[in-house]
């Protein structure tokens, strides 16, 4: 009579197993599901409008990321007008904008204060036009 029970005892543990299995099953098939059909869907509408707005949305951030460097080095030069860093970078930053004429006097200056560097030297010839 004991083992009788013992089966029949075993035997609703594993149909509650099973249960409990399928259960665990289909809630993770559905998460699944869920999760792949949203990131499909975002992936989906992320290049469909990245075609679209990326070249503007670039070439607006990288003239405004290159006047805002421009304003940060002017702003250093005003208090420092010999910090060769900011007269560097100002003049990179406007060679970046295809402002040769506006990079001139800030190479000039580097010149001026690094006499022996050519790298200047080259830059401002480029700057005015010279080979």
């Amino acid at each position: 009579m004991e083992s009788t029970q013992k089966k029949s005892g075993d035997s609703r543990v594993n149909k509650g197993d099973r249960t409990k299995q399928i259960f665990a099953f289909v809630s993770m098939a559905g998460f699944a599901g869920s999760a792949i059909f949203g990131i499909v869907s975002l992936f989906g509408s992320g290049l469909s409008s990245q075609h679209q707005q990326k070249p503007v949305a670039a070439a607006v951030s990288q003239e405004s990321l290159l006047a805002a460097q421009e304003r940060g080095y002017e702003t250093v030069l005003r208090r420092e007008p010999q910090n060769l860093t900011a007269l560097e970078g100002l003049a990179n930053v406007r060679l970046g904008m295809n402002n040769k004429l506006g990079a001139i006097e800030p190479l000039e200056q580097l010149v001026k204060l690094n006499p022996d560097r050519a790298d200047y030297k080259v830059l401002l010839g480029q700057a005015k036009g010279k080979k």
